[in-house]
């Protein structure tokens, strides 16, 4: 006899292996998930049990209450046993699983937890989210940038694309800093175990589902941070991959069987072209290509068609939820997913915990190809009950309508002005996630001569925080960070200055920051700070004009509240005639929120060049 361990997060359980002569064909190597939970909407969970030569072994339930074997799965590869276990009725409790063949036989403890109450509020329109990488936000500890046995033992931050340090505790570290910012929820790109040779710093190569990185920290840190953030009012919002995994996931490297992932598990490149999903003219070839293509070459497509793959996936996604107490969930690379197993997934989140909010990357330069991906769409075949999807269109648009002297016709303003003017199109404008940029795009500033224009950057956030949707900022954003993606993915995702020991700019504090950083930072954090308790721009119907004298004006109202935005697109001053717009000007005068001085609103306005106005009445 011998006792192996292993590790269930909280609880340490033991297995126990009985046999004449102890053989390493009888380890069991992992059981996902870590533990489960009684009191579940769906009382029906996988467990999936990996250990050499298990698959002949006979499963029993020993002090297990009302927890009963509802389907026993045996796969191709003698390596697995798959269990449905029923606790329909089971309270919290450990109990042990046996698995015996002949003379041999295993045992282990497995616990059942209480579901928590999902009291908390998910992210919706009132926040604005900031996305970061964690590997490059900040270092909180160098004892973590490399940790001995994993694949990639290179942590540099002169090498693009190599590890540069940033982990849990740098991000848990600089929450005061997001909370004085104005943030009100976070996004950080996966944190989950990336054991891959190269380029693991950017998390969407997932090796194990149920582990954050060693180089990030625990588990355990991870549920600080959010423990952490929830304390300044900051939710959290997780980024999961279910389209692919790393090509070193232990369920790649010795598959159940071959198809859990597409194609048998060998290489065939996605086409990428993710209109030809919902394009009711496409051919079946090009659909299936879309979807069931790899992303990249070390990145294996999972077959979400199989359910035992579905549920696995699913089940990640309760668990931390469970487990971290999340408040959201991103989705990488939505329309590459199965679309029936991603509409099963939304409906057991949801189910489990009503007002979950989900938000998938559907990347589609039209407001069409976007809008068939929402729930309750108008325009799609089938309801994919994704409630929130990312507003492309409208973050290219707003990368160039600042730059362009605007026209009542087509050019600067009147270009959002025509697209807004489709928002028709879309189920839910408040569940659009909109943006200036992110992690795979340009930076908004592309270059330091777009960074020392500080009146693109007002007009631009302006804009953000007051229209319709759920604002997101990219990390930097507020202190005039600037790349662009022609110099390669590594030039977007650069270090936060002062996140490093030895940082000679910390841009985490106001003496550190330069003087364009700390306009940048105020500028921000006026708007955000502003933003936080205001309704109208929070839930308001949005009212906007089409452009006049090169002046684009709209409104939020809501509830007898209402914010009047006037952005002059053109290089001139502008004395505006407010005829027009009595119908959004409540008041005769209303505070500017840029700079916190009272307009008077008789029969004109004047605008200075370019200048935004944001009334508040």
């Amino acid at each position: 006899m011998r006792r192996i361990t292993f590790f269930m997060i909280v609880v340490v359980s033991f297995l126990t292996v009985t046999t004449a002569k102890a053989k390493k064909s009888e380890i069991i190597d992992f059981v996902h998930p870590l533990c489960w939970y009684s009191g579940m909407e769906n009382h029906v969970f996988q467990l999936l049990i990996h250990g050499d030569h298990i698959s002949d072994m006979t499963p029993s339930l020993e002090n297990a209450g009302n927890v009963k074997i509802e389907e026993v799965v045996k796969v191709d590869n003698p390596n697995y046993l798959i269990l449905y276990l029923n606790a329909d009725g089971a309270n919290p409790q450990q109990f042990q699983i046996n698995l015996v063949n002949g003379k041999h036989k295993a045992s282990f403890s497995y616990e059942l937890k209480q579901k928590s109450a999902f009291n908390r509020k998910s992210f919706d329109s009132s926040d604005v989210v900031y996305l970061l990488m964690p590997d490059r936000f900040a270092n909180g500890t160098t004892e973590n940038d490399v940790v001995p046995g994993m694949r990639e033992a290179v942590c540099d931050s002169n090498i693009p694309l190599a590890r540069h340090g940033g982990d849990l505790k740098g991000m848990t570290d600089r929450l005061d800093y997001l909370a004085d910012l104005g943030i009100t929820a976070i996004w950080p790109t996966p944190v989950l175990e990336n054991d891959m040779e190269v380029e693991s710093y950017h998390g969407y190569a997932i090796t194990n589902y149920y582990k954050v990185d060693p180089r990030f920290g625990t588990n355990e840190d991870y549920r600080n941070f959010v423990s952490q953030a929830h304390l300044r009012g900051i939710k959290v919002i997780k980024d999961l991959v279910f389209n692919h995994c790393g090509s070193f996931n232990p369920l790649f490297t010795d598959m159940p069987q071959k198809d859990w992932f597409n194609f048998d598990g060998q290489y065939v490149q996605s086409s990428y072209r993710t209109a030809a999903v919902a394009d009711v003219n496409a051919s079946k070839f090009d659909k299936s290509r879309t979807v069931d293509g790899w992303f990249v070459k070390t990145m294996p497509d999972w077959n979400q068609k199989n359910r035992l793959v579905k549920d696995y996936l699913i089940q990640t996604s309760i668990w931390w939820i469970e487990y971290a107490k999340i408040d959201g969930i991103r989705q990488d690379t939505y329309p590459y997913c199965d679309f029936d197993a991603m509409v099963e997934w939304c409906e057991r989140i949801e189910k489990e915990y009503p007002g979950f909010n989900i938000v998938g990357e559907a990347w589609i330069n039209n407001n069409v190809g976007v809008s068939v991906w929402q729930k309750d769409s108008k325009l799609a075949e089938r309801n994919s009950k994704l409630k929130s999807v990312m507003d492309f269109p409208l973050m290219s648009l707003l990368n160039y309508v600042c730059d362009e002297n605007t026209d009542s016709w087509d050019h600067g303003f009147a270009r959002l002005y025509e697209y807004l003017g489709q928002d028709g199109v879309f189920a839910d404008t408040s569940h659009l996630l909109t943006f200036l940029d992110n992690h795979d795009t340009d930076r908004f500033q592309k270059n330091e001569n777009m960074a020392n224009d500080t009146i693109r950057y007002k007009q631009a956030l302006a804009l953000l925080l007051t229209l319709r949707g759920i604002p997101q900022l990219y990390y930097g954003n507020e202190v005039a960070m600037a790349a662009n993606k022609a110099k390669g993915d590594g030039a977007l995702r650069q270090n936060f200055p002062g996140g490093w020991p030895g940082d000679k700019n910390n841009a985490f504090s106001r003496q550190g920051r330069t003087e364009l950083q700390n306009w940048y930072f105020n500028t921000t954090r006026n708007l955000l700070q502003w933003r936080k308790t205001n309704k109208a721009v929070h839930y308001g119907k949005l009212t906007h004009f089409h452009v006049r004298d090169g002046v684009y004006a709209y409104a939020r109202t809501y509830k007898g509240k209402t914010v009047t935005v006037f952005i002059n697109g053109t290089k001139e001053s502008v004395t505006l005639g407010l005829e027009p717009y009595q119908e959004v000007l409540p008041a005769p005068s209303a505070m500017n929120i840029i700079n916190h001085q009272t307009v008077a609103l008789t029969d004109t306005l004047v605008l200075k060049p370019k200048e935004v106005i944001i009334l508040d009445f």
